[in-house]
């Protein structure tokens, strides 16, 4: 089975449920956020991970995953801004599914902190 390697940036309370799973699914989403949006490579999670989730609430981190390459076809490639800005929209009700082809560990390959001044 081939694989498709993603990333997901995410905050400490995404990081916690993402744990409390086993680190082997994305917990479901809140209200209000229609869309689940892993992204296609490391440089634009970090982006976010840093500069937003940081903001936001104090740290971010960058999970790393695989899925499985023949489900992934099923959502295009969204570019969101530069040729850096892509990843994929799955919609909320889908993610169960999107978890099951998951294939391995969610890891956390960099986490960022708001620093104390």
């Amino acid at each position: 089975m081939k694989t498709v390697t993603l990333y997901r940036p995410v905050g400490p309370a995404e990081r916690d449920l993402i744990e409390k799973n086993s680190w082997t699914k994305f917990p479901p989403r809140l209200p209000g956020q229609p869309i689940f949006y892993p992204v296609m490579n490391l440089e634009y999670a970090t982006q976010i991970a840093r500069d937003w989730n940081v903001r936001d609430s104090g740290a971010g981190y960058v999970t790393r995953f695989e899925v499985e390459e023949e489900f992934l076809q099923r959502y295009p490639v969204q570019r969101v801004g530069g040729s850096l800005h892509t990843e994929l929209w799955v919609p909320a009700e889908e993610l169960d599914e999107f978890n099951r082809h998951i294939v391995g560990k969610i890891e956390i390959v960099a986490a960022f902190r708001r620093e104390l001044s």
